[in-house]
């Protein structure tokens, strides 16, 4: 049961782990809530568009499980998906799905954008951080040693910055843990706008 005289408390309609770790970072405690929702992209929508749609559904669909106390805490919801010429990459299918990903990543500048909603006092919020990246050429050998890693399995473009593929990003141009799946200075920002007590 969360203490309201500790640390600030959102639910978080994510299962990820590493949300979770870059919200402690920022000193607010959160209860996982994954929100599973259709995350098919219409057509022709824009891959900012898109994945600022599904983290507001998400966010909604997480709030729709509230009880009329629980509501009384926000809602943070978001999104990651990885854009390589104005094509989504998404969480690869399988092993293959996830070589062809990598291969067409290696030696490429992409984006990596995360949108960040938080839903509280009837209003939805959201935010869009937009990060470039660029990624080693890499060998069939790497690519092949990462996918038997497991690693790819559950990210947008097969990869994880924070993980083994840190070691083939050249420099990125934004946020570090944008890419990872939760820009921390817009999610404070955010935050603070609710008036919840982060740095």
């Amino acid at each position: 049961m969360h203490n309201p005289e500790s640390l600030p408390f959102v639910y978080l309609a994510s299962r990820s782990p590493r949300r979770v770790e870059l919200l402690s970072q920022l000193g607010v405690a959160c209860e996982p809530l994954p929100a599973d929702i259709d995350e098919t992209q219409f057509a022709g929508e824009s891959p900012e568009k898109y994945v600022t749609r599904l983290a507001r559904e998400k966010a909604q669909a997480c709030l729709q499980r509230l009880t009329i106390e629980q509501k009384a805490h926000p809602v943070l919801a978001a999104d990651t998906t990885v854009v390589l010429d104005g094509i989504v990459l998404g969480k690869p299918d399988d092993d293959i799905d996830a070589r062809n990903m990598l291969i067409a990543l290696s030696g490429s500048l992409h984006e990596v954008h995360t949108a960040v909603a938080l839903a509280f006092n009837n209003q939805i919020d959201v935010v869009l951080s937009t990060t470039v990246v660029e990624m080693m050429t890499l060998t069939e050998e790497q690519i092949e040693r990462y996918i038997t890693s497991g690693e790819p399995r559950d990210k947008a473009g097969s990869y994880g910055i924070q993980g083994k593929a840190g070691a083939w990003i050249k420099r990125i141009e934004g946020s570090y843990s944008g890419v990872m799946g939760l820009p921390v200075f817009e999610t404070a920002e955010l935050l603070r706008k609710a008036n919840l007590a982060v740095l």
